[in-house]
């Protein structure tokens, strides 16, 4: 069976390059050409390919959300950008090979070779890469929800509170609630701490929404948000709030 290829990247010149390059090689189909992530996250789910080209540094999404989205649907990947050969060596032990702009005939079927001898078809489990790249990288200033085939990009500001439901989140702004399957702690240690705070292990609040704490009982609160929502505060998590520390 030809192996099937999706293509991304944001520029015309570099997409069609490269597709060009993959569809003179024997045995490859290419099955989809995307310029952004809206469309990858789209083809990937409908052509179901067994490995995938794809641009890190683009607008709105890059590459690296294009997996989060994707999860445990994401196919083997071939990173291709104009990053410099040292910053790609944390990519080796995640994605099946990287390619420097500007590509070239011999590189690309290198990186077809490489996929073939590994012998990998499937899923592609990139969880771990991508929280160790948040942990080193500035805190997040939106969540990306994937919720029945549409992309929300939900901005940090806007969000009131997080409570944890087994393996998944619900985000809550002022307006909607997102679910988004994805562990609490791994939202917390990503978000700016000077604006969110873990108060119960089941809940992340957004501290410039809150009105007033209220005392429940010993070492015990609830947190009165300006629209009313009321969080559960924990002992701990009283004193995780920065005023508490002040």
């Amino acid at each position: 069976m030809p192996l099937k290829v999706i293509v991304t990247d944001d520029e015309l010149h570099n997409r069609e390059t490269l597709a060009g390059l993959l569809a003179d090689i024997p045995d490859v189909t290419v099955v989809a050409v995307c310029k952004d992530g809206f469309e990858t996250v789209s083809a990937v789910q409908k052509e179901r390919p067994d490995l995938l080209f794809l641009d890190i540094s683009m607008p709105r999404l890059s590459g690296f959300d294009v997996l989060e989205l994707l999860g445990s649907a994401a196919p083997p990947v071939v990173f291709v950008t104009a990053f410099d050969e040292h910053a790609l060596k944390a990519f080796e032990t995640s994605a099946i090979d990287y390619v420097l702009k500007p590509v070239n005939p011999e590189r690309i079927k290198k990186s077809i070779a490489k996929f073939l001898a590994t012998g990998k078809t499937g899923s592609t489990d990139y969880s771990g890469f991508l929280e160790n790249r948040r942990s080193e990288s500035a805190p997040l200033d939106r969540i990306l929800v994937k919720d029945s085939g549409r992309i929300h990009l939900v901005p940090a500001e806007e969000i009131l509170y997080i409570k944890a439901e087994d393996d998944y989140v619900c985000i809550v702004t002022r307006t909607s609630q997102f679910v988004k399957q994805e562990r609490i702690s791994s939202l917390e240690n990503s978000l700016d701490k000077t604006k969110f705070c873990r108060v119960h292990r089941s809940y992340i609040i957004n501290i410039r929404h809150v009105a007033r704490l209220e005392p429940l009982g010993r070492e015990s609160y609830e947190a009165v948000l300006r629209n009313g929502t009321r969080v559960p505060v924990s002992a701990s998590g009283f004193r995780a709030l920065p005023w508490f520390n002040r």
